[in-house]
């Protein structure tokens, strides 16, 4: 009865030991097999990345293309080429948009505030052709602005062939420059209420418009951003949320489903808000030396500054554990410009870059001539 008793205990541990194993496979295997294609985190601000993972990598973008669009619609507002209260005329080709539409007649009429909160409530695909071709005067031209603009802002992967984000072999982007052209969207204010609208109604209550953007229901400090699916791209989503001084953007490419793109950037988000912070560095001043100037007027030394450092993010608490390190050029050569390199200060946390700015000349000191000389000579004799 004893080494049956021990049998059966050997047994039962043994059985332990499996399901622990099999539990521990099983959510590793959880976490291998997530779908999220891209993602990054970026301070808007400074433009430091926090967090990326295949953010360079070029995949298809879905809706969130019009993110573009917005922007340079709210560009043109702001210099007074577009007004909210314009009338807009549908075209057949763009009352022929797929996906999602407000179902544009040909030669309907809407206003561009109206077209627009179609767009960024419920990505309408009609309304965004209609205004694409209203202020460019095809899809085509407009999409050519697309493509200039982003070659502005840097977006240096990202090509689009189409102003709503049908899949296309030509229709690209990655998440950093998603992220970047997120952030210069969000610092218009123009759509701050349309982001945050839930629910609305067009034509006197006959067109439903629901935000397909779930986040801006429960997350503390949403600004918006854009949703995007299509069968190549997956699950997309671009979102800007802003706490105290901090305002992140986070974008994720090619999830699975609806669950994934919320799930992932609640955590990407959450991760920058509980561990990261705003710091601005501190220039010491008394490590600021002089560089010598050769041919100048005189013989003599160049004044120089740091440019003042901007706020940068760390980790939280960290700011204690921040070091600076000063560079010089030995040497210059007159003439020289006010602004003229002459050196940098970095600032580093734990051996990584948080900061880089110049250290330039504070003022203008000219080369040395024969009617200088002769100037000089004239005011030292007769002072």
């Amino acid at each position: 009865m004893e080494k049956l008793k021990k049998i059966v205990c050997v047994f039962s541990c043994l059985a332990l030991i499996m399901s622990a194993l099999i539990l521990f496979t099983d959510r590793g295997q959880a976490e291998d097999v997530s779908s999220v294609k891209a993602k990054i985190l970026l301070e808007a601000g400074s433009g430091q990345v926090i967090y990326s993972q295949n953010a360079d990598q070029r995949l298809p973008m879905a809706s969130i293309t019009k993110t573009m669009g917005l922007l340079l619609w709210a560009e043109d507002i702001d210099s007074g080429k577009l007004k909210l209260e314009d009338k807009v005329k549908a075209s057949t080709y763009a009352s022929s948009a797929e996906g999602s539409v407000i179902w544009l007649n040909p030669g309907e009429e809407m206003t561009a505030a109206e077209l627009l909160e179609a767009v960024i409530v419920s990505s309408a695909n009609d309304a965004c052709i209609a205004l694409a071709e209203h202020s460019a005067g095809s899809e085509e031209q407009f999409v050519k602005r697309m493509n200039k603009r982003a070659e502005e802002l840097g977006m240096n992967d990202t090509h689009y062939s189409n102003c709503v984000g049908f899949d296309d072999s030509l229709h690209f982007t990655t998440a950093h420059d998603i992220a970047l052209v997120t952030a210069e969207l969000m610092k218009h204010d123009v759509y701050r209420g349309w982001f945050l609208t839930w629910l609305d109604y067009l034509r006197g209550g006959e067109t439903q418009l629901v935000n397909t953007n779930k986040l801006i229901r429960s997350y503390d400090g949403i600004l918006g951003g854009k949703t995007g699916t299509t069968d190549n791209a997956g699950c997309c989503l671009a979102e800007c949320a802003e706490r105290g001084n901090m305002r992140l953007v986070s974008v994720v490419l090619g999830c699975a489903d609806d669950d994934e793109r919320f799930a992932a950037t609640k955590e990407l988000l959450d991760y920058g808000f509980n561990s990261f912070e705003k710091f601005t560095p501190e220039i010491d001043y008394t490590k600021l030396k002089t560089i010598p100037v050769t041919r100048g007027v005189i013989e003599q030394t160049v004044p120089i500054i740091a440019e003042q450092g901007v706020e940068c993010v760390i980790k939280k608490g960290r700011s204690a554990d921040v070091e600076y390190e000063y560079t010089f050029i030995e040497t210059c050569e007159a003439p020289v410009k006010k602004g003229q390199f002459m050196g940098e200060y970095l600032v580093t946390l734990d051996g990584a870059e948080v900061f880089r700015s110049n250290i330039v000349c504070k003022e203008d000191i000219p080369k040395l001539n024969f009617w200088r000389c002769m100037q000089m000579i004239w005011r030292e004799i007769f002072s």
